[in-house]
């Protein structure tokens, strides 16, 4: 199950170089997860300082 990045997003990027598989980029308000290319490491969940992302 891919993880999912909420609207309480800050866009600080820190999310983006947390991920192995490259499936986090920058989107128009917030930062994306291409739920195909998720391993579900939980690595970006962990970095994330306020919390946005999440298991789906």
């Amino acid at each position: 199950m891919a993880r999912v990045i909420s609207s309480d997003c800050i866009k600080c990027g820190s999310c983006e170089g947390q991920c192995p598989v490259g499936a986090i980029s920058e989107g128009a308000d917030q930062y994306e997860i291409n739920a195909d290319e998720c391993i579900d490491c939980g690595a970006c969940e962990a970095q994330c300082p306020v919390g946005a992302i999440s298991e789906k």
